[in-house]
């Protein structure tokens, strides 16, 4: 049994630091967006198409990548990835025209699904089952803290200049890609249109992808909301990012815990919890109006919302383990239903306060997770069910 574990460990720390490096790029740009805006003169809506492009290509690359990562077996899928994503950050590195900059991000958010795919289809079908959450747990951990380091990155390449650094994201995708071609292969996953059909319709199943959208969307209305309302506050914009960057380590600490908090005690537990911190949050962030409130609730929301995910990743492992479908096509299906939610978040909340004031889209996100928690006390009364009728 320890080797198998000591294997697990060795993959675990693979795995996060692959994911690690994967959604940094994803968040770096962020503070790259007015130096592209003015090297390429791009609107307002030429900027947005960049950022999007990502989420774009995820929402294109997540049923592909699925397919990919049962077809080719996970370890094959991750060193694919992993391979596009160095050609991508490369051919980003050297673009000379928006038009460039936007195809190699959609195919960054392309090569990401693949590589996300196949990196959690590894480790649920390598960790012991007993284990499973907190390993989801602790590599969706270090993604968050890519995601908080991300922006720093950005800031860095703006100085040294950004062909280098991302030619640099580029050599390290490659090496990982050679490092990851070291640990023993997992078999393909064959792929049946009955167990895809078995997994859709599903409840549970269909519930762990709702339980990645709906965190998506709740953190792309707070990444919009949030900045806005403290800047009109008077925090300047290294206080607005400390706030974030705060909420971020919080999340990324509370993954493992949640997964371990899964692993021991269900999948429900941990869910509901979540969900109920959200209702409140949610409602709080509609009333509050002084910044340093608000800032609060940021950091609340960050372990309100982000304690949907890892409980929400191991439900959609276990049901489509139980329905017979692929992990690998699981988990790519899951990335399309968190694009999704990272999509729509931003857009509709943006559209929402401008029309009715911030309040409101944080109302329908507490609206959201009230419905969910509702929806969960039929599987809780399930649940209980089972010991009596036993």
């Amino acid at each position: 049994m320890i080797p198998i574990l000591d294997a697990v460990r060795r993959l675990l720390l693979l795995v996060c630091s692959i994911v690690f490096v994967d959604v940094m790029l994803f968040t770096a740009l962020t503070p790259l967006v007015p130096g592209y805006a003015e090297e390429f003169d791009l609107s307002k809506t030429g900027a947005g198409v960049l950022v999007g492009a990502f989420g774009a290509g995820a929402i294109v690359g997540g049923i592909l990548g699925g397919v990919a990562a049962a077809k080719l077996g996970a370890k094959r899928a991750v060193v694919a990835g992993l391979v596009l994503l160095g050609v991508a950050s490369a051919a980003f590195a050297g673009a000379e025209s928006a038009e460039a900059l936007v195809a190699a991000r959609l195919i960054q958010g392309l090569s990401s699904t693949i590589t996300w795919a196949g990196a959690l289809a590894w480790l649920a079908v390598t960790a012991p089952r007993e284990r499973r959450g907190e390993v989801i747990g602790t590599a969706f951990g270090a993604a968050v803290f890519g995601a908080v380091l991300g922006p720093l990155f950005g800031g860095v390449a703006d100085l040294v200049g950004t062909r280098p650094s991302f030619a640099a994201v580029a050599v390290v995708a490659f090496v990982f890609a050679g490092i990851a071609t070291v640990p023993r292969a997992t078999p393909a996953e064959p792929i049946s249109t009955s167990g895809l059909a078995r997994a859709l319709r599903d409840p549970r199943f269909l519930g762990g992808l709702w339980l990645n959208t709906l965190p998506a969307f709740l953190f792309g209305m707070l990444v919009v909301l949030g900045p806005l309302a403290l800047d009109a506050g008077g925090w300047s914009a290294l206080a607005i990012a400390s706030v974030f960057v705060a909420a971020g380590l919080l999340e990324a600490g509370l993954s493992p815990i949640v997964g371990r908090v899964t692993d021991r005690h269900g999948r429900l537990l941990p869910i509901r919890v979540a969900l109920a911190a959200s209702i409140v949050v949610a409602g709080g962030l509609a009333a509050a109006r002084e910044p340093v409130a608000i800032a609060l609730l940021v950091g609340a929301a960050a372990l309100a919302f982000g304690g949907f995910y890892t409980p929400g990743m191991a439900l959609t492992s276990y049901r489509a383990e139980a329905v017979g479908l692929a992990q690998g096509l699981a988990f790519g299906i899951m990335n399309s239903a968190w694009a999704l939610g990272e999509l729509t978040g931003p857009v509709l909340s943006g559209a929402l306060a401008g029309e009715f004031g911030d309040a409101v889209p944080y109302l329908v996100g507490a609206m959201l997770c009230g419905l969910t928690f509702v929806a969960t006390q039929r599987v809780a009364a399930t649940q209980r069910a089972r010991p009596r009728a036993a």
